[in-house]
């Protein structure tokens, strides 16, 4: 049955649709040898799709796995320099890539999966799954700051903040650890929030994504979703 490209190297195992589609942008997939177009469809079974001139192989079986990432590793497959990546993290053949990222300083919950309509779900903002952290602050913050922060602040950038959930959990030397839950993940949003509001952050654990959870696992530690926490991720829950 022919399918929107995007959709069909996504399954394949390359990313999510929308990584898909800047492939498709970039002039890097052909059909039956002709230069593909965003929106073509076609048929795996009978179409010829190469990727760099590279024929797609068959769909491989959808993997899940919940890793710790350590901090000072990127939350890439292939990194621009030698700092390690995820994806070295977890010894297994295939095409294997994280959903969201990390920024290099933070640490905690990471997905690594093959599936690619799960990606698009997980990452999409009109999905506005949650994502929870634990942030260790350098101060102690007041309730004037939690609420600012709650009701979202204007980054640098211009960008406004969408209001978070944000609790203090307890002191920690001169410090606090403050649990931040929030639908939206833009790169360094909670370093950036924490240093307009006077709050420097020390350490960030991401611990949910969604209904997943990072559980008992520890850095670099990794494993296998259950199919039950698999089909709670689909279900948006």
């Amino acid at each position: 049955m022919p399918e929107r490209l995007q959709k069909i190297l996504a399954q394949a195992g390359y990313g999510s649709r929308r990584a898909c589609e800047e492939f498709i942008k970039a002039g890097r997939v052909r059909v039956n040898g002709e230069l593909a177009s965003l929106g073509q469809k076609a048929d795996l079974a009978r179409d010829k799709i190469t990727l760099d001139g590279k024929p797609l192989p068959k769909a491989e079986t959808l993997t899940y796995i919940a890793l710790y990432k350590p901090r000072n590793v990127l939350s890439v497959v292939e990194g621009p320099d030698t700092r390690p990546t995820v994806r070295e993290l977890i010894p297994m053949e295939g095409h294997l890539y994280p959903v969201g990222r990390l920024d290099f300083d933070s640490e905690g919950l990471i997905l690594m999966t093959n599936d690619g309509d799960l990606t698009n779900k997980l990452t999409h903002p009109r999905y506005g799954h949650q994502k929870e952290y634990r942030v260790l602050l350098a101060r102690r913050p007041d309730e004037e700051q939690l609420s600012t922060w709650r009701r979202g602040v204007v980054l640098d950038d211009g960008h406004k903040t969408a209001p978070a959930d944000v609790r203090f959990e307890s002191t920690s030397g001169k410090g606090a650890w403050v649990r931040v839950i929030m639908g939206e993940g833009r790169k360094r949003q909670i370093r950036e929030t924490g240093k307009l509001l006077g709050l420097p952050v020390v350490r960030i654990i991401r611990v949910r994504i969604g209904s997943l959870r990072l559980g008992a696992l520890k850095p670099r530690q990794w494993r296998h979703l259950t199919s039950d926490e698999v089909q709670a991720l689909k279900a948006g829950k």
